[in-house]
C-alpha cells in the first residue's frame, strides 16, 4: 500500500466515492450500530482489502463508533496463498488487529462436490465459529454489487429461485448478522480503489478459481451490458422492486 503519495483529483474522488457509499450501504441497511464488535473477513483479495479500509475510516465517526478486527482463513491444503507480513503491514497501518487462521479443506473427501463450493464452505464455518467464540456481533464480507447480480443469475438459472446476497442477514437466532458494507459499489470500483492504493496482490491464485458457475454468469452480465449500458444496475434494482401481480 502506498504511503504518503500524493493522489490526483480524480482518484481523490474516487476514494472518497468508495467511502461515501460505504457508509451509505452501512447506514441503508442498518449494518452497524454504536458499539458493535466487527470482525471483517480478509480473503487478501482486493475486495476485502479495500472494506477494511473503508471500515477503520468510518469507525472513526460518532455516528458509527464500533470496534474492528480482521480475519483472514489460511487454508493449507488449497493452492491460494497471501503475503501475510504485507497482510500484517497494511492492518496495522489501519490501526486493525489481524488474526491468522489456519484450517483444512479437505478437498480430496469432497466426492462429485465442486472444489470452491467445499473450500468456501469450511472457510465460512471457521469464520462463524471465531466470530461466535470471540464476541463479535457483526461479520463482514467483501462482496459487491457485481457478486450480488452474479448471484442472483445462478439461483435463477441453476436452481431456479429468486434470491442473492443481502446486505444484512439476522443469522443463527439473532446471535450474529453477516453484513456487506461494498454493496452498492461495483467491482470496477473496488478495483480502481485497490490500483490506486497499491493493495498487495496474492503471491499464488487458486487454479480452481474460474471452474465455476459464477465465471459463466459474470460472462452473461458482460454481454448483457453491451445491449444495455445500465444492464448491471437493473439486474441490481429489480431484486427491490419486484411486480408480484405479473408474476405466474
Amino acid at each position: 500500500m502506498r504511503t504518503g503519495q500524493k493522489l490526483s483529483k480524480f482518484q481523490t474522488r474516487h476514494i472518497e466515492h468508495v467511502k461515501n457509499f460505504v457508509a451509505k450501504a452501512v447506514n441503508d441497511y442498518k449494518m452497524i450500530a454504536p458499539g458493535d464488535r466487527v470482525l471483517a473477513a480478509v480473503s487478501g483479495g482486493k475486495d476485502s482489502l479495500v472494506m477494511l479500509e473503508a471500515l477503520s475510516v468510518l469507525r472513526k465517526f460518532d455516528s458509527f463508533d464500533y470496534e474492528l478486527e480482521a480475519l483472514h482463513i489460511d487454508v493449507t491444503d488449497v493452492p491460494y496463498q497471501v503475503d501475510q507480513k504485507k497482510l500484517f503491514g497494511l492492518a496495522e497501518s489501519l490501526q486493525v488487529k489481524l488474526h491468522i487462521l489456519k484450517i483444512k479443506a479437505d478437498l480430496e473427501q469432497r466426492g462429485k462436490k465442486a472444489p470452491c463450493f467445499v473450500c468456501s464452505w469450511h472457510r465460512r464455518k471457521a469464520l462463524f465459529e471465531f466470530a461466535k467464540e470471540n464476541g463479535f456481533r457483526k461479520l463482514a464480507f467483501g462482496h459487491h454489487m457485481d457478486d450480488a447480480v452474479e448471484t442472483l443469475l445462478i439461483n435463477m438459472a441453476y436452481h431456479g429461485n429468486i434470491s442473492s446476497m443481502p446486505g444484512k442477514l439476522s443469522m443463527f437466532d439473532g446471535a450474529l448478522d453477516s453484513i456487506r458494507p461494498l454493496i452498492l459499489l461495483t467491482n470496477k470500483d473496488t478495483a480502481e480503489f485497490a490500483r490506486i492504493r497499491n493493495y498487495p496482490e496474492l503471491t499464488a491464485k487458486c487454479p480452481y478459481e474460474n471452474q465455476t458457475f459464477r465465471k459463466t454468469a459474470r460472462d452473461l452480465i458482460t454481454e448483457l451490458e453491451q445491449l444495455h449500458p445500465k444492464a448491471k444496475w437493473n439486474l441490481f434494482n429489480s431484486m427491490g422492486n419486484i411486480d408480484q401481480e405479473y408474476l405466474p
